[in-house]
């Protein structure tokens, strides 16, 4: 293997390249022990690839043990001499060739103990030698000449501090003193000796301590409660906050460091503090440094090559498979998953992390980095830092750019324009509304990161260039699919396109489909006429104008593939509807093959009235009530709930009591409005069916907190809706389906509490009063009446006790 091939897995494979070189120069030790030290001296991903490439450049220091070479490779020959290695060398000095048990540097020399140590002229008598001592100025001095001071540290501090507060505790100062160096008492004495030089350091001038150790000092004096020792600030950005960092003569915080090393990156032109640099030198951010696709690694948690987010004892994990800590968001105050933010270091949770509000400060609608819920304050409010907030080059306003380029809703709306407009460089006037409600966007980010997906980009091009015409059946043309979708449902809400019912459109083309994959003419005849003559008309008056619920688009389709079910049986006997006798319909009711009987029943039963079938007979089955156990126990105590936990999402326990109060099914809950909600007289009314029903006090707080709090869960082309539980798609409200998930995550059993709740509302009123008022056909309630057997005389007791009350 060529040593351009040893650098490749250098980046690729540090530790199985490490591994192999050292086994090839070592034959007393097996691989599995190599790989044990290496792991133990090489440490993290940069150091390990650091000593790879060193020792693919030059693998003879393995048996040498010469220098210039990195302190990982000294360390990494110690530790292997250690374990019983033979042919590996010890590191040896760069002067007398002396063999080292451990390590000191000059550069990327080793040096032993003798050769390695500084010599100057002692400051004290004027010799040359090495280096033993430096006394409170600096200065060196040799062993002979130490700069001792007999007095006691603590006393001399404490007699520094009682100057400031003369009741200072000594045995606090005592205790404070000993923490900032345990182990260490010369470096204590130059404390010492830097306090009384400069006592203003320990009220407010911290930031020039000469040593670390002091400001440590400060701190364990702060929180030790001596009155007078002030915390230092940092002299950049006048933040109390932690300040050890060397700068131009001065203590500074971690973010003013980064900010003073602030470079522009070579990859995506962000200006920002370098975490690494190229091969050339340049210098690389952070982001492109994690994203780059040799520091990518395999998730343990989704077994996919991802950025690593964080490392754990069992391996790396990517930013979907890591978990958030539970912190008390300070912005909100819910106890949730969240992180601390970059810019006030206080914690967040994650939606407040990604909700947009308009900032009380500038009234703008920005991302919110601090305040409250209810007083939000956005960044650029909360830390005004010119190096943080630049303007943008194309509208002027200050954002946290990344880059030099524009902003990314200027960059929204540059690519909204270039897909969007024809053959002059306009965009048609009927594509002017989904412009601006696409580039008004709350979340430009995600608005890119939607153009950008799957074929979203090619559709608009289309549409703004004419290539395809702006209407339902271009669209149906392209392929079927939950983006096709969203793209037809922005075009609605926008007034691009007009509104349609899809769920018929739906059953249409599964109709279509279903019927023309018929094997036989005389299938695809009467299926034909099944399906449109009978489902879809009956569906059609049954909808009465309004738009098909998903529940009806699945019975429909269930009805016709019990259709083509039986056709197919009866193809497979040689048999067809008019040859079918009796005997041969028990046969596949009796069948293994037989699936959906029940629905069966209504084909067989529309042919026979319809003349194609005779002498045959399949009677249907007589609702004789509900088939589920009661639970009204349950379902009291899950309202009760519902009613008292504030935990809950409004939302999700007014649909819930919707269902347990008054046996609404999800569908019906899904599609109401808010003009379903009257308010008359002080009395909270909601409209079930042809007469409102009056909501008891905690039902009605619940419906108009709703009204006032409904949000839109549609993130592009959001427009005001009248929907009560607004859904995904813009202008659409929650699908039923969706609606009943949110209800089994409550632990409500959707049929059986509905047929609970029907039950018990069918024993105390009347059929017709139950009909108008839950918005149920008269039929049904009659059904449920007589499975109930209600009483009509204990309603009308009441209505006429009612009446001499008033």
């Amino acid at each position: 293997m060529t040593t351009a091939d040893h650098l490749d897995r250098a980046v690729a494979d540090p530790i199985g390249l490490i591994t192999d070189l050292v086994a090839d120069a070592e034959k007393a030790l097996d691989a599995d022990t190599i790989r044990a030290v290496v792991t133990a001296v090489v440490g993290g991903r940069a150091k390990s690839r650091q000593l790879a490439k060193a020792l693919a450049m030059r693998p003879a220091v393995l048996t040498d043990g010469r220098s210039p070479a990195p302190r990982a490779i000294g360390d990494l020959l110690i530790e292997l001499r250690k374990v019983g290695a033979s042919a590996i060398t010890a590191p040896v000095c760069a002067e007398c060739g002396k063999q080292l048990r451990t390590l000191q540097r000059k550069g990327q020399d080793w040096f032993c103990s003798v050769c390695g140590q500084e010599t100057a002229e002692c400051t004290t008598c004027g010799n040359v030698r090495r280096v033993g001592f430096r006394d409170r100025k600096g200065l060196p001095r040799c062993k002979m000449c130490p700069d001792i001071d007999e007095r006691d540290p603590v006393t001399v501090v404490h007699d520094l501090i009682t100057a400031i507060t003369p009741d200072a505790d000594r045995d606090a100062i005592a205790e404070a003193l000993r923490h900032t160096a345990p182990h260490r008492p010369t470096y204590r004495q130059r404390l010492v000796w830097a306090l009384e030089e400069n006592p203003r350091l320990l009220t407010g001038e911290g930031h020039l301590a000469p040593h670390r150790a002091i400001l440590k000092f400060i701190d364990l004096l702060h929180e030790a409660g001596v009155a007078g020792i002030v915390r230092p600030v940092c002299p950049r950005c006048r933040r109390v906050v932690r300040i050890d960092k060397p700068l131009d003569g001065q203590r500074v915080c971690r973010n003013c460091i980064a900010k003073s090393r602030i470079e522009e990156c070579v990859r995506c032109g962000a200006r920002r503090e370098p975490a690494t640099r190229d091969d050339e030198g340049r210098p690389l951010c952070p982001n492109c440094l994690v994203n780059d696709p040799a520091n990518v690694e395999v998730c343990i948690g989704c077994g996919k090559r991802r950025r690593v987010q964080n490392r754990t004892s069992d391996g790396p994990l990517c930013p979907n498979c890591c978990p958030l800590p539970i912190l008390v968001c300070s912005i909100c105050g819910r106890t949730a998953p969240g992180t601390h933010s970059r810019l006030t270091g206080l914690p967040r949770c994650g939606g407040c992390d990604r909700r947009q509000a308009h900032c009380t400060s500038c009234g703008r609608l920005r991302g919110i980095h601090s305040g409250t819920a209810e007083v939000p304050i956005c960044g650029h409010c909360t830390a005004p830092d010119a190096e943080l907030w630049r303007p943008c080059p194309t509208c002027g306003e200050a954002e946290r750019l990344r880059s030099s380029g524009p902003c990314p809703r200027c960059t929204l709306k540059q690519r909204l324009h270039e897909l969007l407009a024809n053959g002059s460089g306009a965009i048609p006037p009927k594509l002017q509304a989904l412009h601006e409600a696409l580039a008004n966007t709350e979340r430009a980010a995600t608005g890119l990161r939607w153009l950008s997906g799957g074929i979203v980009s090619t559709v608009l091009s289309d549409l703004g260039s004419g290539r395809r015409l702006l209407t339902h059946e271009a669209l149906d043309e392209l392929p079927e699919g939950k983006v096709v979708e969203h793209i037809r449902s922005v075009l609605v809400a926008s007034g691009a396109l007009p509104t349609r019912d899809e769920q018929m459109v739906r059953l249409e083309r599964h109709v279509k489909d279903l019927v023309t994959s018929h094997a036989t003419a005389e299938g695809r005849k009467i299926l034909h006429r099944y399906a449109t003559w009978h489902l879809l008309r009956r569906l059609r008056r049954r909808s009465r104008g309004k738009e098909t619920t998903y529940y009806q688009l699945q019975v429909a389709r269930q009805h016709l593939r019990a259709g083509v079910y039986l056709l197919n049986w009866l193809e497979g006997q040689n048999l067809t509807l008019a040859t079918c006798r009796q005997t041969d319909l028990e046969r596949w009711m009796t069948s293994e093959d037989a699936r959906l009987r029940q629905e069966a029943g209504h084909f067989v039963r529309w042919a026979l009235a319809q003349k194609i079938a005779r002498d045959l007979s399949f009677p249907a089955e007589r609702w004789n009530g509900p088939s589920q156990p009661m639970d009204d126990e349950a379902r009291w105590a899950t309202a009760r709930r519902l009613l008292h936990d504030d935990t809950l999402k409004p939302e999700d326990r007014l649909a819930g009591l919707l269902l347990l109060l008054y046996a609404q099914w999800p569908a019906a809950i899904s599609r109401l409005t808010i003009d379903h909600i009257e308010e008359t007289d002080g009395a909270i009314r909601l409209r079930l069916g042809a007469v409102p029903v009056e909501l008891p006090a905690p039902v009605a707080e619940l419906a108009l907190q709703q009204v006032e709090v409904r949000r839109s869960h549609a993130v592009l082309g959001r427009t005001d809706s009248t929907w009560l539980f607004p859904g995904g798609q813009p202008g659409r409200p929650i699908s039923a389906w969706a609606m009943g998930e949110r209800l089994r995550k409550l632990g409500i059993r959707l049929a059986q509490a509905r047929s609970t709740a029907l039950f018990q509302l069918a024993t105390e009123l009347p059929a017709a009063i139950l009909a108008r008022t839950l918005g149920i056909d008269i039929t049904v309630a009659v059904k449920w009446q007589r499975a109930a057997a209600g009483d009509w005389a204990a309603y009308a007791a009441e209505i006429s006790r009612r009446k001499k009350d008033s």
